[in-house]
């Protein structure tokens, strides 16, 4: 081998150290964001059948609470605002009974709770430890805007029946919101999402169909695009699939890191 080739190895073998040295670095790197991520600790305030799937398919484990407010008890004019004041008002619900509960089972386990709408504000600590594993509490809240007008679930079928003859044709929005609170340091964040929903016209069967089955009861507006029966008359939809269905992705990632 002439000096050059030697030279040549010599520089090649380097460049092959650096780069196993990179890889050695982003692999810990990776291992130490998983490990973290495995062990952040959720409760989703949330019965939402919807809401479950999203969270499961962010690939979070997760827990559940109700916050069983009253919510009809709580009037804004602009959506955007009744849709935060709700999921603060669940989140605070929620934040007692963990309250209650840790002062029963002596738990020093902290939280963070999440809910929906902008919102930044700093609450009561829940535990003492800011250094302990954190815990996420997700509460969310959603209304449909159809002329400007706020709807949320229909009170009776006649309602919903109305809701859906409404859309169709048409177009109406969904306002959600998303509320995080860390309950380790008290930091609360939170903001809404809208989207825009047109939709083809929609046959009268295929409105007594929803109307018999009864599931467009228990959803804001009486809207449900991801329902089988529904979703051909879907003509478009300006934003996420996942806003109209109760919980924003993108939005959901960006609290839980910002209260982090």
């Amino acid at each position: 081998m002439n000096s050059t080739s030697h030279q040549e190895f010599k520089v090649g073998a380097f460049e092959n150290v650096c780069c196993f040295i990179l890889l050695y670095y982003l692999l810990l790197k990776l291992r130490n964001a998983t490990h973290f991520i495995i062990r952040l600790q959720i409760i989703l305030g949330s019965s939402s059948v919807a809401r479950k799937k999203i969270l499961a398919d962010m690939g979070y484990e997760f827990k559940t609470m109700s916050a069983d407010i009253d919510e009809k008890a709580i009037r804004k004019e602009k959506p955007e605002d009744l849709v935060m004041t709700l999921a603060e008002a669940k989140a605070d619900a929620i934040v007692g009974k963990l309250q209650n509960i840790e002062t029963q089972e002596k738990d020093a386990k902290p939280t963070l709770v999440i809910a929906a709408d902008t919102a930044e504000n700093v609450q009561p600590k829940l535990h003492g430890k800011e250094d302990a594993e954190p815990t996420l509490l997700i509460t969310c809240d959603q209304v449909v805007v159809y002329e400007g007008m706020i709807r949320e679930k229909p009170s009776s079928k006649e309602e919903a029946r109305q809701f859906i003859k409404d859309y169709s044709g048409g177009h109406a929005a969904t306002v959600s919101s998303v509320l995080v609170t860390n309950l380790n340091t008290g930091l609360r964040k939170g903001d809404w999402d809208k989207v825009e929903i047109h939709f083809h016209d929609i046959p009268e069967q295929i409105i007594d169909n929803l109307i018999e089955e009864g599931i467009v009861l228990n959803v804001a507006g009486g809207l449900i695009i991801e329902h089988p029966l529904v979703l051909p008359y879907v003509k478009e939809v300006v934003g996420g699939t996942d806003s109209v269905m109760g919980l924003p992705k993108d939005l959901t990632r960006r609290l839980m890191k910002e209260v982090l």
